[in-house]
This record gives C-alpha cells, structure tokens and sequence, in this order.
C-alpha cells in the first residue's frame, strides 16, 4: 500500500486489502473483505460493499504476474453492492449503483445515474450513457453502445459475434429512451432506433426504426410507440418520458419544464 491519498473520514472495515496509488475521497465507505488493486480512485460519499474488487487485473497481469496501470475511476455517491467486480481502464461517473455480483469488464465508459442489476454482465469496450437502467441477469457484449435513458429489463442480451465463434466483433447500438423487455436477444450490429420499444422474448435481427414497437422471433413491427395504450386508464404510454419520471432529472417538474430549463443553461 504505497502512495495511497485516503481521506480521514473513509470508513474502512476489517479484511480490507488496499493497493498502491489507492485514493478514496471524503465520505466513503468500504464494507468488510473488499479488495481495491492499484491505481483505483473512489471519489467522496461512495459505498463499496463487502468482498466487492476493484480494479481487477487485466488479461496483461497473467503473463508476467505484474500489474500495469490501468486506472479505474469511479464518480461521487457510489452504491456499489457485494461482491461486484469492476476491471480497470474503466471510468464510471456520479451516482452509480449495482445489484450484486455485477461483473463489468475493462475499458468501459459509464455516465451518470446509472443503474445495473444482480448478476449483471457488461464486457469490455462498452460505452453506457447517462440515466441507463439495466435490470437483472443483462448481458452486454463487447463493444455495445447505449445511450442516454435507456431502459434494459431482465435477462436481456446483447449479442456481438455475427459468426460465432470468430474474431469479428459487432457491437449492438441502442439509441436514447429506448426500452428493451424482458428476454429479448438483440443480434450483432443491429441498431435500435431512438424511443422505440422491443417487446418481451423477441429476436432482433434488423434495425428497429425510431418510436417502432417490434415483438416476435425473428421480431417484426408491430406499430408505432405512440399506439400504445395503458390497459387500465387507455391513456397513451409513449413516449414514456412524458408519462415517467421516478428517478430521471425531470422527477416533480415533468419532461416539457426541464427539457426547457436545460435549454435555457
């Protein structure tokens, strides 16, 4: 532990195996059994729960038993839960929460207020925007890219070999506000457009076009998102940024107020 910056009011509990070039800001809290490798900064009010990595070796620690330095950096007001496993090269920025036992692999870019549940799997070279929820059991391939305000719900998974197995790798692209339900598999290389919804248990082998709802296997277009109606009032559901706002910046303004107060900065 050499050339460590540790705050005074970081709470540090027993069986906790810090590195070198270690730096935890004000305010942290870092459960029993956690390992924190080299060249990890955890900035202020963050929680790392028990047995949790940070981190972890690279593919390049094995050869010669040697870490390099690949910095991983995660943002304020971290909730992090037991024993998640973060690689380094990686940067996650503020308000960042995991389920347990999330797994998220090297060289990773992950905005702000991102959520990702238990058992999650993201895999290396992936890019997460800003207010992205992923829900439990998700597996995100190598070189994915999900922009701001994208929902992913359970036991989704997103595909990046066109030829498995091979050395090509295709990343899927998830456009903003869109939603992905429950089961679905999205193949290599496909996009789906902006706002749109890809329904339960569906294959996705082409684009989806932006406010398209496609379901089935292989998944068709079934209508648009704004068709869609709430089974028990039979108001419109889409776009469900006017409709939901738990935990989204617009929360007790509404979508139209804080898109204009953005607008105005």
């Amino acid at each position: 532990m050499n050339n460590c910056i540790i705050s005074d009011t970081v709470t540090i509990k027993d069986n906790v195996i810090l590195g070198d070039n270690v730096i935890i800001e004000e305010n942290c809290y870092i459960d029993y059994g956690v390992i924190i490798r080299d060249n990890v900064h955890i900035k202020k009010g963050s929680f790392i729960g028990a047995r949790c990595i940070l981190g972890e070796y690279l593919m390049d620690f094995y050869a010669d038993r040697i870490n390099k330095v690949h910095t991983l950096v995660i943002g304020e007001n971290a909730l992090i839960r037991s024993e998640t496993i973060v690689y380094g090269d990686t940067i996650i920025g503020n308000n960042f929460q995991t389920g347990h036992r999330v797994t998220i692999r090297e060289r990773s870019h992950i905005g702000n207020n991102v959520r990702i549940g238990t058992l999650s799997d993201v895999q290396e070279d992936c890019c997460i925007g800003n207010y992205v929820s992923l829900h439990s059991n998700v597996i995100v391939g190598e070189k994915s890219i999900i922009k701001d305000y994208v929902w992913i719900f359970p036991h989704v998974v997103l595909t990046n070999d066109p030829t498995p197995p091979s050395e090509i790798l295709i990343g899927i692209t998830i456009e903003a506000y869109a939603a992905v339900a429950a089961g679905s598999i999205i193949l290599p290389g496909v996009i789906i457009g902006e706002e749109s919804l890809v329904g339960a248990g569906s294959v996705v082998n082409k684009n989806v076009e932006k406010e398209t709802v496609v379901v089935g296997n292989p998944a068709k277009k079934l209508c648009l998102t704004t068709d869609i109606r709430n089974q028990l009032t039979g108001e419109q559901v889409y776009p469900w940024k006017y409709t939901f706002s738990r935990g989204m910046p617009w929360d007790k303004i509404g979508y139209e107020e804080w898109l204009k107060s953005e607008n105005l900065r």
